[in-house]
């Protein structure tokens, strides 16, 4: 049985869970990974007994925005319905603001196709593009 709660700081499981998913740009910045997760909205962990396998984490101002900066289920675990109870989550908590976004891969195939299933849709479907500041 899976737990959702409120992420527990554990380091070493939030670098295992990082790794797992292959998303070495947050593990290599480790610091900034923890800094950013103290100061997120939301954080969300799924635990099966003791051992963290999910996280959901976002930005949010509350009333007009909420950004799903992550959202991870250890491979372990995966289609197991972790994510899709992950996402539901903010959805549902989020439901009353204007705008809930999450920005991903473009070839990451898997999880645009899960997104799609949980009823979200590209930008170019709403009219929309996004830009980033070139680093």
């Amino acid at each position: 049985m899976i737990d959702y709660k409120n992420l527990i700081m554990d380091k070493e499981q939030i670098r295992n869970l990082y790794l797992d998913n292959k998303w070495f740009a947050y593990t290599n910045d480790f610091d900034s990974l923890i800094k950013g997760i103290k100061n997120s909205t939301d954080v969300i962990g799924a635990y099966d007994g003791e051992l963290l396998v999910g996280l959901v984490r976002t930005i949010s101002d509350r009333a007009t925005v909420c950004h799903i900066q992550d959202i991870l289920v250890l491979d372990s675990h995966k289609h197991q319905g972790i994510g899709t109870k992950l996402l539901t989550m903010i959805f549902d908590k989020y439901q009353n603001v204007r705008q809930v976004i999450l920005i991903t891969d473009s070839n990451d195939l898997r999880s645009n196709k899960f997104y799609k299933k949980l009823g979200m849709v590209e930008y170019k479907e709403r009219n929309c593009i996004g830009y980033q500041v070139k680093k």
